[in-house]
């Protein structure tokens, strides 16, 4: 029924512009002799007017012929460029020719000029019809009260900002949007103009511009730029009061996306002002391929995006296991609607229970080990320790031990910057998670390595989320302490940084990514809700609640005796294992898990004994 509905529309605007070129070339058949004597009819010789008249039959069908040749019915009009109007060019100067070559067969007699004179108006009259529409659009956009116009600045005066521009102008959905200036920090295109706006200064001259030309949204339109330069930019929309909109990368720009579609809007991880990390795709494919690979809390956030990677890295089969059957559900659905070759198994199963983990890794034998799943709540592991070590330690143990036991061939542990210096059970649960990696790689022919990075902006429990649920709440927003500050980073960086430190293992390692500067989660909150459309302090105010146990004001990446060793990739780095006596850790293992077990009052201290660096707080 739709396409019916379609098809008769295209036949009626088509029909309707047939019968527009049958009325064009009358009239330029008109002009052209009514021009060549000054447009006085009295002038005209009837027997040029007879010659036209009689030859019109003839020349109306072969120039529809030649207009529908050159699709001059096929185009969308309110998308017409420089192409349409080559091809209006060349169809009007063919049907003149023919018309000549006609009048000279058939020994029609004309005055010589009347052939330019006829040509030139049947250009000037087809090409007005076919961008008549974009005219009328325009008179249209025109008629609005200037106050009901979202008033719009463009930042970047490329290629990105022509096509934005271009379907402002064009789309007959955007009828309340106007482009009023441009703002781009080449010195060579200042003063110049895009469709009409005028490039008006840099970014210097951003605030300045907003209130000159009242500007309620700024769209930063610089697909290539790096991230540095993009929360520079962002820093001084701020100041405004505008709503801010982004297109998000090249790779759009590349594959012909640009459009307002695609634009977002600014979010938290714009202002980190770093580049994303770059992995070796080539390397990272070439070990998962083919291979049975396992991610336990494969339902989380970091496990969820593992999977999502791995799977579009053609492995064998792709396991996951996780405790909590929602997020499993959700995460299978999503795989085999994206991915439907993907051969996938999810199962639900605690990585504390040997058996449950022995019978997992005996059935499917997995080749690569991605151990996600672990308690990250730092509140409230203080409050609950015993369940801390339980699902942290004891069952990266029981992972790790299956692991061996079945010949996987490498074992990836998601760790923390919280487990340098840990301050709370939560960090110190996962230094002695590196520590049983560090001993399996030391007795196993399994590759164990640890991957340690910081805070995952959008993870479940990360403050991103809970500043934007207050906001949306009208505040306030809740922040620990005014001095913390945290390193930061997107979850397809952290698990992009986690495939990239499979392919480089050897065994042992502790992998670090070289995260840029820490933000302040003051100046974070501030940021988000500027970016919501409100001012701090006085639409939504920021309270301070005091540190919470267990947490610092700041966090570290490595331990100070660890040192550095670079990898292929600048952004990733080693950190050197310390040393320590395997076989007395191996017994304090055995006491911390009964002492758990039984629900021990003395937890703290047994952990102390196994983490000097662990510092409780009271």
């Amino acid at each position: 029924m739709t396409k019916r509905i379609i098809d008769k529309k295209l036949t009626f605007r088509r029909l309707f512009l047939l019968l527009c070129d049958v009325a064009i070339i009358i009239i330029s058949s008109a002009m052209g002799l009514l021009l060549r004597f000054d447009l006085s009819p009295k002038k005209v010789d009837p027997l040029y007017i007879e010659a036209v008249w009689s030859y019109l039959p003839i020349n109306i069908l072969v120039s529809l012929i030649i207009f529908y040749i050159l699709r001059l019915y096929h185009s969308i009009w309110r998308f017409a460029g420089v192409i349409e109007m080559q091809n209006v060019f060349v169809a009007t100067m063919i049907s003149s020719l023919l018309q000549y070559a006609g009048y000279q067969i058939t020994g029609t007699r004309v005055p010589r000029s009347y052939y330019f004179l006829y040509a030139g108006v049947l250009f000037l009259l087809v090409l007005s019809s076919r961008f008549a529409y974009r005219f009328v659009r325009y008179l249209r956009k025109k008629k609005y009260d200037s106050r009901e116009l979202k008033q719009v600045m463009i930042i970047g005066a490329g290629n990105a900002a022509n096509a934005i521009i271009k379907e402002i102008n064009t789309s007959e959905h955007i009828r309340n949007t106007v482009v009023k200036c441009i703002i781009d920090d080449d010195p060579n295109k200042q003063g110049t103009y895009i469709h009409g706006i005028k490039v008006v200064g840099t970014r210097n001259d951003i605030i300045d511009c907003a209130g000159l030309y009242h500007i309620d949204e700024i769209i930063i339109a610089m697909p290539s730029a790096p991230k540095k330069a993009i929360s520079e930019i962002v820093d001084i929309c701020k100041e405004t009061s505008c709503s801010l909109k982004i297109l998000p990368g090249i790779y759009q720009f590349m594959n012909d996306e640009v459009s307002v579609s695609k634009l977002r809007n600014v979010e938290v991880e714009d202002l980190l002002g770093r580049d994303p990390i770059k992995v070796d795709i080539d390397s990272i494919a070439g070990y998962v391929k083919d291979k049975v690979v396992l991610v336990t809390g494969g339902g989380g956030s970091i496990g969820s995006e593992l999977c999502r990677q791995l799977a579009q890295r053609q492995p064998k089969q792709l396991i996951i296991v996780d405790i909590y059957e929602n997020n499993a559900y959700d995460i299978q659905q999503e795989l085999l609607r994206d991915n439907p070759d993907l051969d996938l198994v999810v199962l639900i199963g605690s990585v504390r229970s040997s058996k449950r983990m022995n019978s997992i890794f005996k059935n499917y034998r997995p080749q690569i080990v991605y151990h996600a799943a672990a308690h990250k709540h730092v509140p409230l592991m203080e409050v609950s320790p015993n369940e801390a070590i339980k699902n942290n330690v004891i069952g990266t143990w029981v992972t790790a031990a299956a692991a061996d036991l079945y010949g996987a061939e490498k074992f990836v542990l998601i760790s923390t910057d919280k487990a340098v210096n840990p301050t709370n059970i939560m960090g110190a649960s996962k230094r002695i998670c590196e520590m049983i990696i560090q001993t399996y790689n030391n007795r196993s022919k399994t590759e164990f390595v640890a991957v340690r990075f910081g805070n995952v902006l959008g993870s479940n429990g990360s403050v991103i989320p809970l500043f934007k649920k207050q906001i949306e709440a009208g505040g306030p927003v809740t922040v620990t302490h005014p001095d913390i500050i945290r390193y930061f980073m997107t979850i397809p960086e952290a698990v992009s940084l986690v495939l990239q430190a499979g392919a480089y293992a050897k065994g042992g390692e502790i992998f670090v990514l070289d995260m840029g500067e820490p933000v302040k989660i003051l100046d974070l909150a501030e940021n988000l809700i500027r970016l919501s459309g409100y001012k701090p302090y006085e639409d939504i105010d920021i309270v301070f609640t005091g540190l919470r146990p267990g947490e610092k004001l700041y966090e570290e990446l490595l331990m100070a005796e660890e040192g550095l060793q670079e990898t292929e990739n600048q952004l990733i780095f080693i950190g050197k294992p310390i040393e320590f006596d395997e076989e007395k850790f191996l017994r304090q293992l055995e006491e911390l898990k009964e002492a758990c077990m039984m629900e021990s009052d003395d937890i703290r201290k047994l952990i102390k004994e196994i983490v000097p660096t662990y510092k409780p707080k009271d």
